[in-house]
């Protein structure tokens, strides 16, 4: 195994990591923002410079595999939900946020099922594919050091918060908003691409 794909496994080894910590009670506080969430987002950032970091690696040193193409993109995606869902267990983003990720997820793979035993063309990533994957990364990072774990989506709005509160949760929000519109732009954009894949010979 090479090590881009070392890197991929390890970074799906470090989600479960990362879902136990809430578990583990670390309620003191540094700059405002309990210890569980500094760990949480520190193994999230470490975990998504994985990413970064093997896709490098395997273009630069001709190390691309069929298995790297396999796990890359569903490893980012487990890290992406699993940061997701535990942020609306703590209430800090609507749950419906994930749900628009998750669908556009299973259509993008059903796309590729029948595009495979087809033998049809594969989409490569567009604009709003990158977009997505961007604003998702700094959306989770933010929303992480929400201070003290209490300000939830939008709430910036509502002037309620001040100072480095109201900073922290508008990037969240907007990075959210924008997020959600780049993943069903990108998804439209596997449906428009693969069209003809769904027509009946």
């Amino acid at each position: 195994m090479n090590l881009p794909n070392k890197l991929t496994i390890i970074r799906i080894l470090l989600v479960p990591v990362m879902c136990i910590i809430p578990f583990l009670g670390l309620k003191e506080q540094i700059l405002g923002i309990e210890l569980e969430f500094w760990i949480m987002n520190l193994i999230f950032i470490i975990a998504s410079l994985t990413d970064k970091l093997d896709g490098y690696i395997a273009r630069s040193r001709n190390l691309v595999t069929n298995f790297g193409k396999f796990l890359d993109p569903i490893a980012d995606k487990i890290l992406v939900l699993a940061a997701m869902l535990i942020l609306v267990e703590k209430q800090m983003i609507p749950a419906w946020i994930p749900i628009i990720v998750l669908t556009r997820e299973f259509v993008v793979s059903a796309y590729r099922l029948i595009a495979v035993e087809q033998g049809g063309k594969v989409i490569a990533a567009s604009f709003w594919g990158k977009l997505k994957t961007v604003t998702q990364m700094i959306a989770v990072v933010f929303a992480f050091i929400n201070i003290n774990s209490t300000n939830v989506f939008f709430d910036f709005i509502h002037g309620n918060l001040n100072g480095i509160e109201l900073i922290i949760n508008a990037v969240t929000s907007i990075m959210l908003v924008i997020s959600v519109i780049s993943t069903i732009f990108s998804g439209w954009d596997y449906i428009k691409g693969g069209k003809d894949l769904f027509k009946d010979k």
